[in-house]
């Protein structure tokens, strides 16, 4: 059964993953406390007017924190994905490398860099910056 909610998305997760997924919510919550949140495609997104920032995800081995517009953060940690999107992401097997002040500063800097994907299906996969 797919989750409808963060809740039951951290839930069906194993203790070390739901580990992982409890520190990465704690710090987005308080780095985007106006975002709205929800389970998206069956995994935990923040959202701001719409337009999806970061979210997270559970991969074979590990958990991914994905930023939309997380490749023009100039962050070394993050790696860009591939193809015609601006997204990065970064990996974790344990709580232990959730490092909140980076966290906190990628957060500050999805306020700031924007791509409008709220849109992308509008402009037929063309991406226009926002902020």
């Amino acid at each position: 059964m797919k989750p409808t909610t963060i809740d039951e998305f951290h839930a069906a997760q194993s203790s070390d993953d739901r580990a992982i997924c409890d520190a990465l919510r704690s710090t987005i919550d308080r780095g985007l406390s106006h975002a709205e949140s929800k389970i998206w495609h069956g995994h935990p997104v923040w959202f701001l007017n719409g337009n999806p920032i970061v979210g997270y995800s559970k991969l074979k081995d590990c958990v991914r924190l994905m930023f939309w517009s997380g490749a023009d953060f100039d962050e070394p940690k993050l790696k860009p994905g591939t193809g015609k999107f601006k997204d990065a992401s970064i990996r974790y097997s344990d709580a232990g490398q959730v490092d909140e002040n980076d966290l906190l500063r990628w957060l500050g800097k999805s306020m700031d860099i924007q791509w409008d994907y709220k849109n992308i299906y509008k402009r037929k996969g063309r991406l226009e910056r926002l902020v």
